[in-house]
């Protein structure tokens, strides 16, 4: 098993310092100069030229971005553009605003998902299977940020039981698990873990229905296990496949959220980006985009080792 865990994170390495060029070419893919873009419309070209070579930009490529890693390693992604603060002093806050949503979004997927296409899978053809079914299509087919706004005119608007914006009383550093703040968690939570509970049901389903035409499921059922147990080993043998769907899904609900956040004004790393985006903010950009990347590949990383400690016939050497 030590020797598994190890080979994945070596594999895991190259992935990672692909992320960090990517990330560090978008200084190149932007339309403009990236040193224009922070300097004074009256700027000479000699002080264009001073601030280049104080950010380095005049040096080969090649070792700009071995400087750019060498801080980024350090956790110094550089200022932002707009606020003049470090990118970590922006980013930090909207990193834990969006693990909060993200947290709550999976655990309610995971156990919606898990306990639904269970339930479809030992009721198949029925009409407990459709419903289920439908629910898991509409999910994965309806765009979250629609499901977003709908919430909002419903629920905010309509009803006016729940806030349709931010993340209540006070500003996110003021954040506590009280009434409140959690009752702004509900609707961004919920439109958040739409195509994820989709996905996941069905994996379920369709695992759980797989384990099922098992022989060793008959072979339980002749022993006269009860119907409990029976469960029990059906949902252990399906939990490899359906826990690394979760895990690409958590990943998913860090990187994806930038649209339900713009919806709700949730201050995470999805409204940051898309602040960065429409500000040309950088450094902001670059430094929000590598830090949620190296999420998804640790997210997989774990989720690959947990799924092979479930079922070690998966493990290769």
């Amino acid at each position: 098993m030590l020797s598994y865990i190890l080979r994945r994170v070596f594999y895991a390495i190259p992935i990672g310092l692909g992320v960090t060029v990517i990330c560090f070419s978008l200084i190149y893919i932007g339309p403009s100069d990236p040193i224009q873009a922070v300097m004074p419309d009256e700027a000479s070209a000699a002080d264009v030229q001073r601030i280049r070579e104080a950010y380095g930009f005049d040096k080969p490529i090649p070792v700009q971005y071995l400087i750019w890693l060498s801080r980024a390693v350090q956790g110094d992604f550089g200022e932002s553009l707009q606020s003049h603060r470090p990118v970590v002093a922006e980013l930090v806050p909207a990193l834990h605003n969006t693990l909060r949503l993200a947290v709550f979004a999976a655990v309610l997927s995971l156990v919606v998902a898990v306990t639904a296409g269970g339930i479809a899978a030992y009721r198949q053809g029925t009409w407990i299977d459709k419903i289920v079914t439908s629910f898991a299509v509409t999910g994965v087919s309806v765009p979250h940020y629609w499901v977003a706004i709908v919430l909002v005119i419903i629920f905010a608007v309509q009803l006016g039981i729940l806030p349709a914006m931010g993340m209540g009383t006070g500003s996110s550093r003021d954040w506590a698990w009280d009434a409140d703040h959690m009752r702004a968690l509900i609707l961004p939570v919920i439109a958040l873990s739409m195509i994820p509970t989709g996905i996941m049901t069905r994996t379920t389903r369709a695992c759980v229905l797989e384990v099922l035409s098992q022989d060793f499921v008959d072979g339980l059922r002749a022993k006269g296990l009860p119907q409990r147990a029976i469960l029990r080993h059906v949902l252990k043998n399906a939990a490899p496949t359906v826990l690394a769907v979760a895990g690409l899904q958590f990943g998913h609900l860090l990187g994806g959220s930038i649209l339900i956040e713009t919806v709700f004004v949730w201050p995470g790393t999805g409204f940051l980006l898309n602040e960065a985006i429409f500000k040309r903010d950088l450094p902001v950009l670059q430094g929000t985009i590598l830090v949620l990347a190296m999420f998804f590949v640790l997210l997989n990383l774990v989720a690959d080792i947990l799924q092979t400690w479930l079922d070690p016939r998966i493990r290769r050497g």
